[in-house]
C-alpha cells in the first residue's frame, strides 16, 4: 500500500504492506494518491507522538546499520542525540552513523531527524528545513504536553 500526506512544502511517501512493516518513507514534492496509516497522518499534524504499531524494515538489519537504526529508535519524542552519542552507544564512528541516517529509507519512524551534529543540525535528505520542521513540531507537541500535564497536576 502507499500514498502520501502533505507536511509543510511537501509530501511525505509511505509505502507499506498489511503487516504494519514500513519499506520506504520519502519526502516529495507532489502528491502520490493512496491511503496514509493513521499514525502517521496523526504525527504530522501533531496529534501523537508515537507511530506503532507501524515498524521499519530496518528494524530486522543485522549489520552495524541496523544496531544504529534500533539505537535512533530509543530517542525520545521531541529530544535529540548527537551522531557522536549514537556512535558511542553501539560502538562506532559519527561518520558510520552519518552515512545510516543518510541512507534510512524510513526517515520519520527511524527519527534520523533526531540525530544532529554536536554543532549543529548537521544534514538531513533531501532539505534540511524538513530536518527543522519535524523538530520544531515536536517541541511544540512537548510543550504542549507538559503545559497540559501541569494544569492536570499542579
Amino acid at each position: 500500500m502507499e500514498g502520501s500526506k502533505q507536511f509543510g512544502l511537501w509530501f511525505v511517501y509511505i509505502r507499506w504492506n498489511t503487516d504494519n512493516i514500513v519499506n520506504r518513507i520519502r519526502f516529495v514534492r507532489q502528491n502520490v494518491p493512496g491511503p496514509v496509516p493513521l499514525p502517521l497522518s496523526q504525527y504530522l499534524a501533531g496529534k501523537t507522538t508515537h507511530l506503532s504499531p507501524l515498524r521499519s524494515i530496518h528494524e530486522q538489519d543485522t549489520t552495524i546499520y541496523g544496531d544504529i537504526y534500533r539505537e535512533v529508535l530509543t530517542i525520545p519524542y521531541g529530544e535529540t542525540r548527537s551522531y557522536k552519542e549514537i556512535a558511542d552507544a553501539v560502538g562506532t564512528g559519527a561518520r558510520v552513523v552519518g552515512m545510516a541516517m543518510k541512507r534510512n529509507l524510513t526517515p520519520i519512524l527511524v527519527p534520523c531527524h533526531r540525530v544532529v551534529a554536536s554543532g549543529g543540525l548537521g544534514g538531513y535528505t533531501p532539505d534540511i528545513s524538513i530536518k527543522q520542521d519535524l523538530l520544531a513540531l515536536e517541541s511544540k507537541v512537548r510543550k504542549k504536553m507538559n503545559h497540559s500535564e501541569k494544569i492536570r497536576n499542579p
